[in-house]
């Protein structure tokens, strides 16, 4: 069955980027330690970030998330969405107006301009078709960014979510959460690395 996994990485004061992120700083001020587990070396963090890119059918991100990844400074053959890992899933974004053009042409794209809901239907779709093909169950990842996971959380599209709490406190930055209806998680699994705290929860 395909489920919604909202996947980010978050600080422990709960930001997913440093303070002023932009398309020449992506992060934010000292937001790249977020990540320092997607390129760890420890045996762990390399096989949860390879079962977490397998799963997928599909990805969704928001239009300034995208920005980053199809920008000049963005995704290339060495890094990006399981660079290294898997084949590469198809990728909807959601936004009010498409780009004319993509960089990263050689990468499955879908533009939805009708909502966070229907990106996660096309979405769904995509990961259903891919399933049925492949002969194995794959996921809707939400990659992000923060504002997306946080209004897909809140519209109840969320089926499970993965954190990957960094130990840094950046002490301002975008938050994951800012309020909103409180939700009932259950705890599925911790996993502690050498640098990061990886925490899987089924949303009620």
């Amino acid at each position: 069955m395909t489920r919604i996994i909202a996947d980010i990485s978050v600080s422990l004061d709960g930001f997913v980027t440093g303070p002023d992120p932009g398309p020449d700083n992506g992060l934010g001020t000292g937001g790249e330690a977020l990540h320092a587990w997607a390129f760890s070396e420890d045996p762990e963090d390399r096989r949860i970030l390879r079962e977490g890119t397998v799963r997928s059918g599909a990805v969704v991100l928001g239009r300034r998330l995208f920005e980053l990844v199809d920008g000049p400074d963005g995704w290339d053959d060495t890094t990006g969405y399981g660079a290294g890992e898997v084949g590469k899933p198809s990728f909807v974004v959601v936004t009010s107006s498409p780009p004319d053009s993509v960089r990263l042409s050689g990468l499955d794209w879908t533009f939805v301009t009708t909502g966070l809901a229907d990106a996660v239907t096309a979405a769904r779709e995509r990961a259903e078709a891919a399933s049925a093909a492949g002969g194995k169950d794959l996921d809707v990842v939400l990659m992000g960014g923060g504002a997306t996971i946080g209004s897909a959380f809140e519209a109840g599209l969320v089926d499970a979510l993965s954190l990957h709490l960094a130990p840094v406190v950046l002490g301002a930055g975008t938050p994951l959460f800012t309020g909103g209806t409180p939700r009932t998680l259950v705890q599925r699994s911790v996993i502690t690395t050498s640098t990061a705290t990886h925490l899987t929860y089924d949303v009620l």
